[in-house]
């Protein structure tokens, strides 16, 4: 799982990023909201973890933000305050979760293999870019016209949608999408993506797949 952590308070970050990449998270370390707004438009995060009380450019803020570029990542506050006014706040921004500093890091955990093991069921049923639509649930696509995809293509194109404008590793995308498939290589991903790019030709939409063979690739409209 590859974690987006902002928190402005250096030997606290520290700490934290510790932790969690001793417990076999990447993290990716910044230190005011403005650095997690850059971040995240050039890398696909599963978590962001946002203190709310940062220079620059505050929590909530980056959220609003984060969140306005269409981003869907699953997003945890922290705030020093126990007040309900700052949990509702980052709620009301978009958050899905948050925690009171102080905190214990094996909650904070504990949360983060709880996303983990429920990661396959946050999966929106009805996601559209450009001029298409696809309604997961069914594994339809429509643009023009409509086609039915299959489990593992209807998994790559939502995370590709999720992500949409920023370039995927190969790598990335085989431990997301294939993440239970232990036989899966990289070829894999190659062959899907060019299963979908026949399928997005035959539906005549305008969404494009960026992107060659062993490199990255990028969801376009």
């Amino acid at each position: 799982m590859k974690i987006l952590l902002a928190e402005d308070e250096p030997q606290l970050n520290r700490v934290i990023t510790v932790a969690l990449t001793s417990s076999g998270y990447d993290v990716t370390s910044v230190f005011n909201g403005q650095e997690a707004v850059d971040a995240v438009k050039e890398n696909a995060f599963d978590v962001l973890i946002l203190d709310i009380m940062m220079p620059v450019m505050d929590g909530v803020t980056a959220l609003k933000t984060i969140r306005e570029m269409g981003d869907k990542s699953y997003v945890i506050m922290l705030t020093a305050k126990a007040e309900i006014d700052d949990r509702v706040n980052g709620l009301e921004s978009g958050a899905d979760d948050y925690l009171t500093k102080p905190f214990s890091l094996k909650e904070l955990i504990a949360r983060l293999r709880s996303r983990e093991r429920r990661s396959d069921n946050y999966s929106n049923p009805h996601m559209t870019f450009g001029d298409l639509e696809l309604k997961a649930d069914q594994q339809e696509l429509l643009a023009h016209n409509s086609i039915r995809l299959t489990n593992k293509e209807t998994d790559l194109l939502s995370y590709l949608i999720m992500n949409q404008g920023k370039s995927l590793s190969t790598e990335e995308i085989l431990r997301h999408v294939w993440k239970n498939d232990s036989e899966a290589d990289e070829q894999i991903v190659w062959v899907y993506i060019s299963y979908l790019r026949q399928k997005l030709k035959s539906i005549q939409s305008k969404v494009e797949i960026l992107g060659e063979k062993d490199g990255s690739f990028e969801l376009i409209a």
